[in-house]
């Protein structure tokens, strides 16, 4: 009989192993699809932060100009590789009277923000949609 306790002590039974096992995998399977949400919104608040940027900088550039500038590097305002790899950015000038723009960032097919849809803001300070802003 000591032999038996002394064995029993010394690792695990396939049970436990399994029981172990089974609770990662549920943990793993409510986990991951939260992680992959996660970071979708990380990714769009970069686009978002972006488009930000850009329309403080079609102020500046109307102040200057008085007009809108039709392209992020005429602005000098190159999406960085985090936002280009997700999105392609672009503007819409009108330009009058009253000249306006629109910037939209347009999720790059087969990425994790295919499914985001289309991000915009204007000249107004519209952002559409509103549910992602």
């Amino acid at each position: 009989m000591p032999y038996a306790a002394a064995r029993r002590a010394a690792g695990f039974s396939l049970i436990e192993l399994m029981v172990t096992v089974a609770i990662v995998g549920i943990l793993a399977a409510v986990a991951y699809p939260a992680y992959g949400n996660y970071l979708a919104r990380g990714h769009r608040a970069a686009a978002q932060a972006q488009m930000l940027a850009m329309a403080l900088a079609q102020s500046q550039y109307l102040a200057d100009s008085r007009g809108y500038a039709a392209t992020p590097t005429t602005l000098g305002m190159v999406p960085p590789a985090e936002v280009s790899a997700r999105y392609t950015i672009s503007i819409a000038v009108v330009d009058g009277p009253p000249p306006t723009y629109t910037i939209t960032a347009t999720p790059v097919a087969g990425t994790s923000q295919a499914a985001d849809g289309v991000l915009s803001i204007d000249s107004a300070g519209t952002k559409l949609p509103t549910s992602t802003w």
